[in-house]
């Protein structure tokens, strides 16, 4: 007998709920995330030899037990919260949170919910999206010492200094400098400082870069290719998708990286709306990728002219064309996955097509095509995941 075991993980404690295929609660239980807690998780669901892990929060506070239980060669697939909260909210009533309702919610929404991901731990992938948080993190900390380092070059200089400035650039500012009061001259000294945290973040950040972009090239990708993509978002899109097969079609890619806009038709009026849902790193690294094409003579740029000349707003066009860089990528990521199965160990990664933003069929899909319905699958319990 197949069972779901619903995790509500935190950092110290699990709490899991087992049920089965009728929805019947069979045990429950918590668990510290020790060694010995861990165990004694397992073997506490060791009696059912048909078992699947239905954790909440796999790229997030539920990812080290994720991939402690693949290691140990168990069935995970992630349940994302905001469909676990859709379960808590109506099979409860009220909503009320505990971590034994959650971890309940969390088993329903596996065991009715087709098409959710199973967690595979590939190390390669791992280590890429450790290094890509790491690059985002870098990234953040510059624009707030920079941010820090405007509000003191107003006070000292009139008018302050230009939007876009280096850790150089300040230094040959603050060198012009002679403050002779005591606000002044204190100041200057954190300027200098911070300049300095400038210059260390700088430096880490080239070399993240520099080994994110060896890692994405020894992986086989060939993502750094399409304009607008740096090793940075080449690796999110890696670790974020894992394998691009589980998305059948390139609208489901778009639905689940929230570039599909929503269909919010009433009666005769046809129309649809932003979606705020989906991967937010990932639409984040495709929002990039569209404004580094708008800044450049790109295909991207031309698409996107095309469609206010036909009367689209500068944001509906600017979403059209995320929808076409989502279809963009999924195809590269798709052309990268199919020739390293043909290639097999220690294959080379060759060139593709379809780098532009229209892609090298006119006759492609339109771009404002909104989320696709759901799967219809013959046995829509998590077992067939795969």
């Amino acid at each position: 007998m197949t069972v779901i075991i619903g995790m509500d993980p935190h950092k110290r404690s699990a709490t899991i709920e087992i049920i089965d295929r009728s929805g019947r609660v069979l045990r429950t239980g918590r668990y510290a995330t020790d060694t010995t807690g861990y165990a004694e998780m397992l073997t506490a669901t060791k009696e059912f030899s048909d078992r699947i892990w239905a954790i909440e929060g796999c790229n997030g506070i539920g990812r080290h037990l994720a991939h402690r239980l693949v290691h140990d060669g168990e069935t995970v697939i992630d349940v994302p919260a905001k469909l676990s909260a859709q379960v808590r909210v109506f099979s409860t009533g009220n909503g009320r949170k505990t971590d034994p309702v959650d971890a309940h919610s969390v088993a329903l929404a596996a065991l009715h919910a087709p098409d959710l991901r199973r967690v595979h731990a590939d190390p390669e992938l791992v280590a890429l999206g450790l290094l890509a948080d790491r690059r985002d993190g870098l990234g953040r900390a510059r624009t707030e010492t920079i941010n820090r380092l405007h509000r003191l070059l107003l006070e000292l200089i009139a008018g302050g200094a230009k939007k876009f400035l280096s850790a150089t650039q300040a230094r040959d500012l603050i060198a012009t400098l002679r403050p002779q009061d005591p606000v002044g001259r204190v100041q200057s000294r954190l300027v200098i400082e911070l300049i300095e945290e400038l210059e260390t973040i700088d430096r880490k950040i080239r070399a993240a870069d520099k080994e994110l972009r060896q890692l994405v090239s020894d992986h086989g990708s060939t993502l750094m290719d399409l304009h607008g993509i740096g090793p940075s978002s080449a690796a999110r899109l890696l670790a974020d998708t894992a394998d691009i097969h589980r998305f059948g079609t390139r609208d489901r890619f778009a639905s689940w990286n929230g570039t599909a806009p929503l269909d919010a038709s009433s009666g005769d009026q046809q129309r649809h709306r932003l979606s705020r849902a989906g991967n937010r790193k990932i639409n984040r690294v495709l929002h990039i990728m569209a404004v580094v094409q708008l800044r450049n003579p790109t295909a991207g740029r031309v698409y996107y002219d095309a469609r206010k000349a036909g009367g689209k707003t500068s944001m509906e066009a600017m979403r059209a064309l995320k929808r076409r860089l989502s279809n963009v990528v999924y195809t590269r990521m798709l052309a990268d996955q199919q020739r390293r199965e043909l290639a097999g160990p220690g294959g080379q990664s060759g060139t593709t097509t379809d780098s532009s933003a229209t892609g090298s069929n006119p006759n492609t899909d339109p771009s404002d095509k909104p989320q696709p319905g759901p799967t219809k699958q013959a046995n829509p319990t998590p077992a067939s995941t795969g």
